[in-house]
């Protein structure tokens, strides 16, 4: 699976998506920091990536109909703090290993997970 982890998450995202096998790419590897939204989701799309981000306006369906992706995963932590994220993505990273977000979105908070088609 392949994702693109958006500026707003710490580089040590994609470092744990890689150590678990998977390919993942950020938008300040490729030097995008600054994009659209509607570019970042475009590409994404096109590379079929599975979007992560902070940013709340990715959760619009109808600014972003889940249907047209590889996946968006919005983080929803109660603060925003390094350590806080990166153990959000550790929380999603096994069920990663079972359950593909194509067409999904996902919405991951410190006690649950909702799945959006």
């Amino acid at each position: 699976m392949k994702f693109k982890a958006d500026e707003n998450l710490p580089f040590e995202v994609a470092s744990l998506l890689r150590e678990a096998g998977f390919d993942a790419h950020t938008v300040w590897d490729e030097t995008l920091s600054g994009a659209q939204d509607e570019m970042l989701a475009d590409l994404a799309r096109t590379e079929a990536r599975v979007f992560l981000t902070l940013d709340l306006d990715f959760a619009n369906i109808r600014a972003y109909p889940p249907s047209r992706h590889a996946g968006i995963i919005v983080l929803r932590p109660p603060t925003q703090d390094k350590l806080t994220v990166l153990n959000l993505i550790r929380r999603v990273i096994p069920i990663l290993q079972d359950r593909r977000p194509a067409g999904e979105l996902w919405i991951v908070q410190s006690d649950r997970i909702r799945f959006r088609h």
